[in-house]
């Protein structure tokens, strides 16, 4: 960060010009690297606890570079061999946030014209899938992409979580991340 802001004045861009133009992810349900809300994790874990609900937490974006023509988020559990818990693609420029609980369907109706890969080969389940760590705290990682095309046309409702994120990274203009542990 200090070597970007030193780049910046040597360019004559001032500190709170530089500091904006920053891509990053946050979320209004937690903090980086702070603690997933219950409403959060998934319900297939065991247990009958019903503040688990399997919801998509809210995620909001900003700085993302002016070249973006969509943009896809990956979730990852870091602890776990990177597995992919939710893909979705093709969100369009104009939107900058996703609510809770995006609809598990390859077609959510918000945000209009996105796209969801389905999760670990049931096609039943597009679409997030929350943390399932009942004995241990995880590390879960929300990645949001911006993309140079406006649709990943090579994807499709079968395509796998890992298709679809070696897919969204060959696409990536840049990147931003945030964490989460569950």
């Amino acid at each position: 960060m200090l070597y970007a802001l030193l780049i910046a004045l040597v360019a004559g861009i001032t500190p709170a010009a530089a500091s904006s133009s920053a891509f990053v992810l946050s979320s209004p349900a937690f903090a980086n690297g702070g603690t997933i809300p219950k409403v959060h994790e998934c319900t297939s874990g065991g247990g009958n606890d019903p503040a688990k609900r399997n919801e998509s937490p809210p995620l909001t974006w900003t700085g993302a570079p002016a070249t973006a023509r969509s943009y896809a988020i990956v979730m990852r559990d870091l602890d776990n061999n990177n597995l992919i818990h939710w893909v979705i693609y093709d969100i369009p420029t104009t939107t900058t946030s996703l609510p809770q609980n995006v609809q598990h369907a390859y077609r959510p109706a918000v945000p209009a014209g996105s796209r969801q890969v389905y999760y670990r080969g049931s096609a039943s389940l597009y679409g997030y899938q929350g943390p399932c760590s009942p004995s241990t705290v995880n590390t879960y990682e929300f990645v949001v992409h911006a993309l140079n095309q406006t649709s990943l046309t090579t994807l499709t409702s079968s395509s796998s979580t890992q298709t679809a994120a070696r897919t969204i990274a060959a696409a990536s203009l840049g990147s931003a991340r945030i964490t989460g542990e569950s």
